[in-house]
């Protein structure tokens, strides 16, 4: 073993170490001797034990977990102390500008376990009001984290969507000038709107291939290798894989179809429609004697029976959402005031209502709130109501579900609420059975309005939790509960591949951007593209109820508690 993975074995040592609180002499003699390991200049398995206790700042403890190294290829201490540490702990060790003491903050204060949880925190603003941090390190701990995300080749949707905007629009110029009638379309997975992208795909029609793949170099953006048949790849300095494929323009639309759909909607269109030439998009769809499929839509799913008997849904819109539930303030871990998420709503993003969802007392970590802030924060949005009218905001709690399914406030608080958004952030390692049974008691709760983020997952960081989908929405079904589409682009929970069920089974869904600063709102768009390829539409999403509408709805719910 040379010296260098010797160093490193000591470095984790002393920094669990001093994660658990060891002695501080103990520490700093191991992180001395990893430290001086890592410097000589000589190997240090070819020494005896006897040199070993010799060299300065080793001595005989040091050297004989050297030596226990080098025999077993591990130290006991240090299987001990990793035991009682999280792997996702383990992890954070090496991200560069936190060290053991930010770590123990992190762990013990925030409740944070894992990579993904500590990013989710960093989006949620929720660093910078622990002690030791501040927006700089918060800043820098974020960036050090995306890029070790990005280092396996997959990308968010949201986080690559600038990158691919910009190498659309520089395309586009560029076509403008070198061939003017150049047709071109971003195609691929992020044409479809998946919520995980590992290349952007881009197609080019003209008139002559041969002339503008020969001018490809000249594109200056992007450094562009001939990969043969008239495709080219780049990556960008995050990573992402680029391919641009150029084909003739009379086959323009054959092959956007073809590059968006995944293969088998691909192959059940074309072995109706045939091999073209289309006029369109649309062209395509009418040959196969269908109803026109929207890209998010082409999954191979049930999307093409339902084209053939008319029955595609209107898939929401943007435009079609009149207010926004689960959102954060100030009073527990949000950045802006309440009143400042309300005007933001009204104003700027011309909404009818907001759904104030601070967290619920359990969350200490976030600055739940207990009952009586509960009750200060009611007779506030009392008085931003009237100042605010028509304008409404709803008053609404984020209530963990503890471990057992219950809610952590009582029916008296409880019923102080227009509605309830019931969420799990704790205990995500239950099994199947028991987390299944843990989110279905919550449901039967008769004041949970919405179940929040069903399976608690963080996209390319942390596995959602084990449920049984299908006993959870028949839960909801039964107990007239709303379904959230967490619209972060971290979460997008519930995931798309269940709409369609929850759909069938007669549950709302609710699109909630679940913000904590004023441009947390804006991630409803990325709830809307999950959505639609779920199929939803605006007629069964809780949050494109008008203002009365959905007081109605909410008033239901409360007499239904009463009968």
């Amino acid at each position: 073993m040379e010296n260098k993975p010797i160093s490193r074995t000591l470095r984790l040592l002393s920094q669990l170490m001093e994660l658990h609180e060891v002695n501080p002499f103990k520490i700093k003699s191991v992180a001395n001797a990893a430290f001086k390991i890592d410097k000589l200049p000589f190997a240090i398995a070819s020494k005896p034990l006897s040199d070993i206790e010799k060299i300065d700042g080793i001595g005989k403890s040091i050297a004989s977990k050297v030596i226990e190294l080098l025999e077993t290829g591990t130290i006991k201490e240090l299987e001990e102390i990793l035991l009682q540490t999280p792997p996702g702990i383990v992890e954070m060790l090496g991200i560069k500008g936190i060290g053991p003491k930010k770590i123990s903050v992190i762990w013990h204060d925030l409740q944070i376990e894992n990579v993904g949880e500590l990013y989710y925190a960093c989006n949620e603003n929720r660093l910078i009001e622990a002690k030791g941090f501040g927006l700089k390190t918060q800043e820098e701990i974020k960036k050090v984290i995306e890029f070790k995300m990005a280092a396996n080749g997959k990308f968010l949707y949201a986080h690559i969507e600038p990158t691919v905007n910009q190498i659309l629009t520089n395309l586009s110029l560029w076509l403008n000038k070198v061939d003017d009638t150049a047709l071109l379309e971003i195609t691929g997975g992020y044409r479809r709107a998946v919520e995980i992208i590992e290349e952007a795909l881009f197609v080019i029609g003209t008139a002559d291939v041969e002339n503008l793949a020969a001018q490809i170099p000249a594109f200056a953006d992007l450094d562009l290798k001939d990969i043969g048949d008239n495709n080219f790849a780049a990556h960008t300095e995050s990573g992402l894989h680029i391919r641009l494929v150029i084909v003739p323009k009379a086959d323009f639309y054959l092959n956007l179809f073809k590059l968006t759909g995944n293969e088998q909607h691909v192959a059940e269109v074309l072995k109706l429609a045939g091999d073209g030439p289309f006029v369109d998009e649309y062209d395509v769809y009418t040959k196969a004697g269908l109803d026109f499929i929207a890209p998010e839509l082409r999954e191979g799913l049930n999307e093409i029976g339902l084209a053939i008997k008319h029955q595609l849904p209107i898939l929401i819109t943007d435009n079609d959402l009149r207010g926004t539930l689960h959102n954060h303030s100030d009073w527990s871990d949000g950045v802006h005031t309440l009143e400042e998420m309300a005007v933001y709503c009204k104003e700027t993003l011309n909404l009818e209502y907001l759904g104030i969802c601070d967290h619920s007392k359990s969350a200490f970590y976030a600055k739940g709130l207990n009952e009586q802030r509960v009750y200060a924060q009611h007779l506030q949005i009392d008085e931003l109501n009237a100042k605010l009218a028509p304008f409404k905001i709803f008053k609404g709690i984020e209530s963990d579900i503890l471990n057992d399914g219950s809610l952590d406030y009582g029916d008296d608080i409880l019923k102080t609420f227009d509605f309830v958004v019931a969420s799990v952030h704790s205990n995500l390692r239950m099994d199947q059975d028991k987390a299944t049974a843990r989110l279905i008691k919550a449901i039967e709760n008769p004041y949970t309005t919405i179940l929040g983020h069903p399976t608690g997952r963080l996209l390319l960081s942390r596995k959602g939790y084990e449920i049984d989908y299908k006993k959870v929405i028949d839960a909801c079904a039964a107990n007239k509960v709303v379904i959230e589409i967490n619209a972060n682009p971290l979460r997008l929970d519930l995931d798309w591949r269940w709409h369609r069920y929850a759909l069938e089974k007669g549950v709302l869904l609710s699109i909630n951007p679940d913000a904590h600063r004023k441009e947390g709102f804006h991630d409803t768009q990325y709830g809307v593209k999950v959505a639609r390829k779920g199929g939803l539409t605006a007629a069964k999403c809780l949050n494109a109820f008008t203002l009365n509408e959905i007081s109605s709805y909410f008033e239901q719910k409360s007499n239904a508690k009463l009968i």
